[in-house]
């Protein structure tokens, strides 16, 4: 679908100064006769908005999987909206037209789509590429992370299987307790005081000893939480380095991940950011390479730059995106929108119903964005 409009800088929800941008990403102005798209990408279908060189923007929608006509839903989308536009593979950037018959765009699609491995590069050049996914969410669901041991104080390795002990229903016979992420459990015998003097120092053979049997038995991502670790993160500093010498390709430490108090919380999340990381960092090192080889352009020195939002309805730089701060990357987007296009027509108090084909999120906007620092996902305490 076509929508022929004047031209700005940016979509309106980019544009409103109270959103947050969690300070990684530099604003900077889009780049002349360079395509722009924002998606999103959620578990039953994908959305794309492109913006033409020439102005108008295009919308498009496709399944997130069909594996019989394309391997990923996000180079397939901007694939046909390029094509929508009548930029076809050799286009240079802003050589668009929109002459192209319904019977035309199908044939393309039809000979270029259905076998994704014989398609040519795209050779459109792209500015920035704007997402906001659920990949980490649906993994979250379906619990489809990566295997991560938790490194915790000795005598609290039970401590995220108890909780809080808060019961959904106070008079159920029996508790069905939520899966854990982590599969194994490492006690350390390390202490702070409140005070921060050490109680008990950390013994690095005994870590490095039981890290490495963890290692020995397949698991590469640790979450390491200790007490006080928030505020004397010493301890856990010296454990990540032993953990990083024997190999771990993934490191979460608590003072890093979520430096607050209350060790159940701050568990949660260093062992979400754990278990996730490592799945987004594959899914977004694999979605960078496939838009920068779609689109590269000899005359070009940078390819697109890629975005992606966060959990605070922010946008952050792929590579530092983190599964800590992607659990409510496709809500968040819904919201952040839903009060753009409020504002626009005058509405500052409203309440949001999106709809997507896996999920459904409701929320209200009572004129300003509320934060929440505890929250709950897929049973998952954050």
């Amino acid at each position: 679908m076509r929508h022929d409009e004047p031209r700005t800088n940016a979509p309106p929800a980019e544009r409103i100064g109270s959103l947050p941008s969690d300070g990684p990403v530099k604003r900077t102005p889009p780049r002349q006769n360079h395509w722009q798209f924002w998606i999103d990408r959620g578990g039953t279908f994908t959305d794309i908005v492109g913006r033409d060189p020439n102005g108008p923007l295009i919308t498009h929608k496709l399944l997130s999987e069909n594996p019989e006509r394309y391997s990923d839903a996000v180079i397939q989308g901007i694939r046909d909206v390029l094509e929508m536009a009548g930029c076809t593979v050799g286009c240079a950037s802003g050589d668009v037209s929109a002459d192209m018959t319904g019977g035309s765009l199908r044939s393309i699609l039809a000979t270029q789509s259905l076998n994704p491995t014989t398609q040519s590069p795209i050779r459109a050049t792209i500015d920035v590429v704007k997402m906001g996914t659920t990949v980490a969410t649906n993994a979250l669901l379906e619990r489809k992370g990566e295997p991560t041991v938790l490194v915790i104080t000795q005598g609290f390795g039970d401590a995220l299987r108890i909780g809080y002990q808060e019961r959904p229903d106070l008079f159920a016979r029996e508790i069905v307790l939520p899966s854990l992420l982590y599969e194994r459990v490492i006690e350390v015998r390390e202490r702070y005081d409140a005070d921060g003097h050490v109680l008990i120092p950390v013994d690095p053979d005994a870590v490095r000893s039981d890290l490495q049997v963890t290692f020995d038995a397949g698991i590469r991502a640790v979450a390491i939480v200790f007490m006080h670790g928030y505020r004397y993160p010493d301890h856990e500093r010296a454990v990540a380095d032993i953990a990083r010498d024997i190999g771990y390709t993934q490191i979460s430490v608590s003072h890093e991940v979520s430096p607050l108090v209350k060790l159940v919380s701050r568990g949660d999340t260093t062992v979400a950011d754990a278990y996730l990381s490592p799945i987004l960092r594959r899914y977004v090192a694999g979605m960078s390479a496939r838009i920068d080889e779609q689109t590269h352009d000899d005359k070009e020195k940078h390819g697109a730059r890629l975005l992606l939002m966060q959990s605070n309805g922010g946008l952050t730089d792929a590579r530092r995106f983190r599964g800590r701060d992607s659990i409510l990357s496709g809500p968040a987007g819904g919201v952040v929108g839903a009060v753009a296009t409020a504002g626009q027509a005058g509405f500052h108090k409203i309440i949001g119903f999106d709809m997507g084909g896996t999920s459904t999120d409701v929320f209200h906007y009572a004129g300003s964005l509320e934060r929440a620092f505890d929250t709950k996902v897929a049973n998952v305490r954050l």
